[in-house]
């Protein structure tokens, strides 16, 4: 039986982990080949070796997506290792959160880095090499539709208290996706974005430990979600309970095949039916 996405060349940031992880191996698991990203070399290399294990092809990218030459250096891994691009997720990021009058310029713009600069870098430096292999297409009268899908949330959509730096990167993603969208469809490529609710990872799961903290860029962040208010919280969700990362996936799969081709500029909210906050 032929794979939706056989052959197809898949970068994923923030993929040693979580939600990236998981739409990595999806997306491998379709038949696509992948660049794998994490801020540690360790965890994007456990993940290179399960999608060898799939019989699927990998390479890895490690480093802070925030970095300044990151965009250049995930591009130029991508091309050197498989000659393509043809699915790009910005997926890598984490919370830093603090109500306004206590919240520091450092994470405001932790946030504004991670959750749009970044994204903006990469997508910037991708450009190129889409319309390179665009007009490659064309001229070998070819139909290709490449795929890139943002990664947004509710907070995003709806603001959260706590989280006015997170909300508005997540915002901000949200309008470069539907400009994207506008600008690449010339070059016959899809833009578009997923906003999650709840999902349920290493950075949300449920702790009484109220030190519990997570080395990010750096940084000590806290983490973890107290379980009486992880209780309510899926009390508040029509489906009754937060989301895996392996259904946090399937929400990106279906920007990346081909039944989707002609859907673009869309924002596609995944938290079990939770349409605010």
């Amino acid at each position: 039986m032929s794979r939706k996405l056989e052959g197809k060349v898949a970068v994923v940031t923030g993929s040693g982990r979580g939600i990236g992880r998981a739409i990595a191996l999806k997306l491998a698991s379709e038949g696509a080949r992948l660049v794998i990203n994490d801020l540690d070399e360790d965890p994007a290399q456990e993940v290179r070796e399960e999608i060898r294990a799939l019989g699927g092809e990998a390479v890895v990218c490690t480093g802070s997506v925030t970095a300044p030459d990151f965009a250049e250096r995930l591009m130029g891994t991508t091309v050197d290792a498989f000659q393509g691009l043809d699915i790009l997720v910005n997926n890598a990021g984490y919370t830093w959160d603090s109500v306004i009058q206590k919240m520091t310029d450092e994470q405001w713009y932790a946030m504004i880095d991670v959750h749009l600069t970044a994204p903006f870098r990469i997508l910037k430096a991708a450009q190129p090499i889409i319309r390179a292999l665009h007009k490659a297409d064309t001229e070998a009268h070819r139909r290709v539709v490449r795929k890139v899908v943002n990664i947004s949330s509710v907070a995003g959509l709806f603001g959260n208290a706590g989280q006015a730096n997170y909300a508005a990167a997540k915002a901000g993603i949200t309008g470069v996706t539907m400009t994207l969208a506008k600008e690449w469809g010339r070059m016959q490529t899809t833009v578009n974005c997923v906003a999650y609710g709840l999902i349920k990872t290493r950075l949300t799961e449920a702790t009484a430990d109220a030190q519990a903290t997570a080395h990010i860029e750096g940084r000590e962040i806290k983490v973890g979600v107290n379980p009486d208010l992880m209780a309510m919280m899926e009390r508040s969700i029509p489906l009754g309970r937060g989301g895996t990362p392996e259904e946090a996936a399937g929400a990106v799969y279906l920007f990346c095949i081909p039944e989707s081709d002609y859907v673009s500029g869309q924002t596609l909210i995944c938290s079990g039916g939770l349409t605010g906050i």
